[in-house]
């Protein structure tokens, strides 16, 4: 049983560490048993997280620079599993005061009072994480404190009285893990109140002659494009930060998908009724990299892993919905159901000027066609190298001919979006030589993978100018790009 007094704290043989020493000692535990101190966090096993670990063992404050989505809150979070499971403080005490070191007005009196008797409280460490977005409006009484004029009045207490004080966030997170996210967002005045707290730790309330020692973790977040779009932070608040933390975005595609599966929300009915190729979230990870180096989208603002993530979501739900309508018992994720990503797509990217002139849902869908595109000469013949012609003239039969040939006799087909999966596969069986072309291509495919396949040709040919492909209200329409093209009707 934990103690309830100061005396029996004492008798405990309890010692004071400060959050510093807590950190180091659990860390170096956890290092020498191997065990990780950050769990769903992939990618950083051999850049971010050795970084972070030495600062922590440095005793510094941190900052954490990256592009948006790259886990730098996730991070800050997980830091509280390096605390102790509960420390003691003075019961009532604002500031989380130690009993053997109290630091505020009202723990300094409760132990002139109480002496051995002095009431003792217990803190979890879930409850020692303090968390601050830094927006324009925030001000120095918002973090620090401020003298509070009606607890003045109400207690009949003089202005040069400490208990006037309010305290800030910043006081009351004493002994705690306290994150400031988008640190150049605050506005440089009251950056510069931060100094004395990194540097010395004590903190200044309106003149007031105190020194308050504060006992805290700093970690802050920055994003590189607000140093110039909203703000910066100031040269000798950055001067005064122990460590400065590059994180990154996935360096592999597998480890995207990896990271993109862990933090999709899903739920049993979507599980029943959803059967999802890997293909599909191979394709929305190559959305996002295309997003990521595409001419309409700043690539300076970061496009983040939240938009797989999002992405993945609207598949399982657009699904579900298709399902639901046609009341079959489930069904295999299309190609065509990648449209169900735009939303994800439009609502998480910045657009350069051009990309605005585009349009967010024509950037989006070229994103979607040049991942289609990409990925489909990862598995079949690329059609731009089959272009050839005999001594003649004449063109030589390519792995795709008997495709294009029956869409070049005129023929046409409609995709809708919400067929039913019986319908879905007359649709696409009634294109000469798709099903035989992937039999002969892949003949190792379960067959109820076939008819995704059979689609992914149809969407890869359109990629690559073979087949025209037009987005109909209700669905998808193929045909031969030159007949269309002489179409004008």
């Amino acid at each position: 049983m934990l103690p309830t007094t100061l005396g029996q704290l004492k008798a405990s043989n309890y010692e004071t560490k400060n959050i510093h020493e807590e950190l180091k000692g659990n860390l170096r535990k956890k290092l020498a048993a191997r065990e990780p101190i950050f769990t769903g966090i992939l990618g950083y096993e051999n850049t971010v997280v050795p970084d972070f670990e030495r600062a922590i063992l440095s005793g510094h404050s941190i900052n954490l620079l990256g592009l948006r989505g790259q886990a730098k809150t996730k991070m800050a979070r997980q830091l509280t599993n390096l605390l102790d499971e509960y420390i003691p403080y003075i019961a009532g005490s604002e500031t989380n005061d130690d009993p053997l070191h109290p630091i505020s007005h009202f723990g300094k009196q409760q132990l002139k009072e109480h002496g051995d008797q002095t009431p003792i409280a217990w803190l979890h460490r879930d409850d020692r994480y303090v968390e601050k977005l830094a927006t324009p409006d925030v001000s120095v009484a918002d973090l620090i404190g401020d003298v509070d004029p009606i607890k003045a009045i109400n207690e009949k207490l003089s202005y040069n009285d400490e208990r006037v004080i309010h305290y800030g966030i910043i006081p009351r997170a004493n002994r705690c893990i306290f994150v400031i996210n988008e640190l150049p967002d605050l506005q440089p005045r009251i950056q510069v109140a931060l100094f004395n707290i990194l540097q010395e730790g004590d903190i200044q309330i309106r003149g007031f002659k105190m020194r308050m020692k504060l006992d805290m973790q700093f970690v802050f977040t920055a994003n590189p494009e607000d140093y110039t779009n909203r703000g910066s932070i100031v040269t000798p608040l950055k001067d005064r930060i122990g460590s400065q933390i590059l994180t990154h975005y996935p360096k592999t595609l597998a480890l995207s998908k990896s990271i993109t599966s862990l933090e999709a929300k899903r739920d049993a009915q979507k599980d029943k009724v959803v059967i999802l190729h890997d293909l599909i979230p191979t394709l929305i990870e190559r959305v996002v990299i295309e997003a990521r180096t595409s001419e309409f989208v700043d690539a300076k603002s970061g496009v983040s892993a939240r938009l797989a993530i999002s992405a993945l979501e609207n598949i399982y739900s657009g699904v579900e919905r298709r399902v639901a309508i046609n009341m079959d018992k489930k069904s295999l994720v299309r190609i065509s159901d990648l449209a169900a990503i735009i939303p994800a797509i439009t609502g998480k990217i910045e657009m350069v000027y051009e990309g605005e002139q585009e349009g967010p849902i024509n950037v989006a869908n070229q994103l979607i066609g040049k991942a289609i595109r990409t990925e489909f000469i990862q598995h079949f013949p690329n059609p731009e190298k089959l272009n050839t012609k005999d001594a003649d003239g004449q063109p030589i039969n390519t792995a795709f001919s008997r495709i294009t040939d029956w869409f070049e006799r005129g023929k046409t087909i409609e995709l809708p979006n919400d067929s039913s999966d019986k319908e879905y596969g007359r649709i696409l069986n009634s294109v000469d030589g798709l099903a035989l072309f992937i039999d002969e291509q892949l003949p190792e495919i379960h067959p109820n993978e076939k008819m995704l396949w059979m689609e992914f040709v149809l969407h890869g040919l359109a990629e690559y100018s073979k087949l025209s492909k037009n987005t109909m209200a209700e669905g998808l329409e193929f045909k031969d790009l030159f007949g269309s093209m002489l179409n004008f009707d």
